[in-house]
């Protein structure tokens, strides 16, 4: 039990340090003491852990009154990257983007190509060349417009996904841990870990993309609502009689998307929504959503804000959700 507890002890201080270096990026090991409230003599011994596995490495000397020279050491952002692949839409056509990004979610490589059909084979080749590439990848997170239960998707605007069991699939080829989330819930955590939002707040997120029904994300506590198989959100289940695939006039739409606001508003009280959609100006939504409200009026209203965002939010949230996967939590260490 006393050997168990030790190495508990040390895998927390491990984990502390690493935060504490990844912040800064270079310390002496007296300030490592000091950021981290352990002891010189602990802070010596995971020091020389972290070197050894090239997680940080010496950089360069500075002066100490009168004594010896104090050793820095800088962080190695790259002993762990990601790669994150999602398919997105741009100008009418789908296109799949692969991006490499290190511990300080710097990109090193990005790249994207036409994808007018969902091919596995082309897909898989993808991202063993960006392996073979960087052998320091350790995970690999999947962006997607869909829902994925139980490893398998079930839910896709992108028929051609419908079935695609793709997290048993790649972890099985590739060896590595797989994430998967979809377009929405990324593109809502983005937006909050860009904006630096308050993890209290309930915060919604709700894209109406081009001829595909709308989807939403929903972050609570700074966390996504999944639901009962991550079906939270799949608001195109509304009892709506809508065919999202069809154009639709700009009174339908707008009057669509004040009946959905109307529905949520009234389920999940949220502090924020935000609406990505390119097919209104704000000096349209404004007035029409105020006029909504006075005829059906609710005891609480979030603020409303119109992004076309949506693309950054996106891959930026799946840069950040892929990165999360390669920092232990403390609850999995306890």
């Amino acid at each position: 039990m006393k050997k168990a507890n030790a190495n508990l002890m040390k895998e927390i201080n491990l984990y502390n340090l690493r935060q504490v270096m990844k912040r800064v990026e270079t310390a002496t090991k007296p300030q490592l003491a000091a950021l981290t409230e352990l002891s010189v003599v602990t802070v010596n011994s995971l020091v020389k852990e972290l070197q050894s596995l090239g997680e940080i490495f010496e950089d360069e000397t500075v002066p100490s009154n009168g004594g010896r020279p104090a050793l820095v050491y800088r962080y190695n952002y790259n002993f762990s990257l990601a790669i994150v692949v999602y398919i997105k839409e741009k100008q009418g056509q789908v296109f799949v983007s692969a991006t490499v990004v290190n511990l300080e979610n710097h990109i090193l490589l990005q790249e994207e190509y036409l994808w007018p059909v969902f091919d596995r084979h082309h897909f898989f080749e993808i991202i063993s060349r960006f392996l073979t590439l960087y052998p320091s990848i350790k995970v690999i997170g999947i962006g997607i417009p869909g829902q994925a239960v139980n490893g398998e998707i079930k839910v896709s605007s992108h028929k051609e996904l419908m079935g695609v069991r793709m997290i048993e699939e790649m972890e099985s080829r590739f060896g590595l841990p797989v994430m998967v989330e979809n377009d929405i819930n990324a593109a809502i955590s983005g937006y909050c870990a860009m904006q630096d939002l308050n993890d209290e707040l309930c915060v919604l997120g709700i894209y109406f993309p081009t001829k595909y029904p709308p989807g939403m994300g929903i972050v609570l506590d700074g966390k996504i609502v999944k639901g009962k198989n991550g079906m939270a959100g799949e608001i195109k289940f509304l009892p709506m009689d809508l065919d999202w695939y069809d154009e639709m006039g700009e009174e339908t739409f707008v009057e669509s998307v004040c009946l959905i606001l109307q529905s949520v508003i009234a389920v999940l009280a949220p502090d924020k929504i935000v609406i990505y959609q390119n097919l209104l100006e704000a000096d349209t939504w404004n007035p029409a959503w105020e006029s909504y409200q006075l005829r059906h009026p609710q005891p609480s209203y979030p603020e409303v804000i119109l992004q076309d965002t949506f693309q950054q939010d996106f891959e930026a949230g799946m840069r950040w959700l892929t990165l999360k996967e390669l920092e232990p939590s403390l609850i999995q260490l306890k």
